[in-house]
């Protein structure tokens, strides 16, 4: 398992519509190690395949919080099928727009279909943070960041100060 890198806005890749996964093979499962290395690394609570340049529908996630035990989650060619008309509001940010943060309205519960770590399907609801974080990574797959769900205003700022943040670290 190796720690990749994890890219940053306005990086065009981010942009990019991941492809589904023909199988899930030992190549499959070793790039979901490494993503949930990465994502522990960072440290975060969800990544997706092209948050480290890899353009397919992969996601890791783990909601585990503080002194809780590690829960690692996979989810490969991840679907929405139902979305409640329900609202929620949460203070999303992202590994991919560091140190930024805003409010985001997203369903507050949706049923979806995945196949896990293994290859076999999964079909469940998901609610509260676990229905915002699989939402916010699901996006990731179409090419979507949760700035872009904000006013032009605040999703430029948002990359300024990505920019002021990189620029930072390089130093």
């Amino acid at each position: 398992m190796a720690v990749r890198p994890i890219l940053t806005v306005p990086n065009p890749l981010l942009k990019q519509v991941s492809t589904p996964v023909e199988a899930v093979t030992d190549e499959t499962r070793a790039l979901m190690d490494d993503m949930l290395k990465t994502m522990y690394a960072a440290p975060g609570i969800g990544l997706a395949a092209i948050q480290i340049g890899v353009p397919k529908r992969v996601i890791v996630m783990d909601l585990a919080r503080g002194d809780e035990p590690k829960a690692p989650r996979y989810f490969v060619n991840p679907e929405i099928l139902e979305s409640s008309d329900e609202l929620a509001p949460y203070e999303e940010g992202c590994l991919s727009v560091p140190e930024y943060y805003d409010e985001v309205k997203r369903p507050a519960r949706v049923r979806l279909r995945y196949l896990d770590y293994h290859g076999q399907p999964v079909e469940e609801w998901a609610d509260g943070l676990y229905a915002t974080c699989i939402q916010h990574e699901m996006d990731h797959l179409e090419g979507v960041l949760f700035i872009d769900h904000l006013s032009r205003l605040r999703r430029d700022n948002a990359v300024r100060k990505v920019r002021k943040v990189m620029r930072d670290r390089s130093l």
